[in-house]
């Protein structure tokens, strides 16, 4: 068992919540590159150094607002998963998608911190590399799965060294590996599928596409049937 936590423990976690939680009000607000930490003290009525104990700089503050997106998209991706049979890769494939895109419609400023512009002066540290490709995993393990299966993309084009050494580590990810075609394959749908979720958050198919839920059901479905899941 694990020891019971102290109150200086707990006063700590609430205050680091508190903290996040603000940081995201700001995020919907102003976006990430105005995030203002002096702001956020001044919301929870303590000195900005007090706040630097907790977050010692902006940066700090914005990556632990990133591993968070990422964990929390991640979550919503895997649940959705979970619940669908192990052997219809087509439907959890589906799952996975649309969760995706209702995570991003429900948190579009989360979704622009995670996937949008890069935020002016900062650089994402190694600690936001493996919450990053939690989703791009979960979707190539679909894909595994179904390799795995028998599966195998029809017209793929013949991968050539260039690109295998270029797509050699997400072919290594997951264990078992992906082959090489299937893993090109995965990588151009999962490209497609985020490139699809961002024109529509960013407003660049307003006019273009008139039923945005028709569109993206019936993209989620032909990246299946290319990948031959279905």
């Amino acid at each position: 068992m694990s020891a019971p936590r102290t109150a200086r423990a707990i006063a700590r976690a609430e205050l680091t919540r508190a903290i996040l939680d603000l940081a995201g009000e700001q995020l919907a607000e102003v976006g990430p590159a105005a995030l203002s930490v002096r702001r956020i003290a001044r919301d929870l009525e303590m000195a900005s150094s007090a706040v630097y104990r907790y977050f010692p700089s902006r940066d700090a503050l914005l990556t632990a607002l990133i591993v968070e997106g990422y964990d929390d998209l991640g979550a919503r991706a895997e649940a959705a998963d979970a619940a669908v049979e192990r052997s219809r890769h087509d439907l959890r494939w589906r799952a996975i998608a649309h969760a995706v895109r209702d995570w991003a419609r429900e948190q579009p400023h989360r979704y622009a911190l995670l996937y949008g512009s890069p935020v002016p002066g900062y650089a994402a540290p190694q600690d936001t590399v493996t919450p990053a490709t939690r989703i791009t995993a979960l979707l190539l393990a679909v894909v595994r799965d179904a390799e795995q299966a028998g599966v195998r993309p029809r017209g793929a084009l013949p991968v050539p060294a260039a690109e295998r050494a270029a797509v050699q580590p997400v072919a290594t990810m997951l264990t078992p590996h992906l082959g090489e075609e299937m893993t090109v394959r995965g990588l151009g749908a999962w490209a497609t599928l985020f490139g699809h979720v961002s024109l529509e958050l960013f407003g660049h198919m307003h006019r273009g596409v008139l039923d945005y839920d028709a569109h993206f059901a019936h993209v989620v479905d032909q990246l299946a049937a290319d990948l031959g899941l279905g």
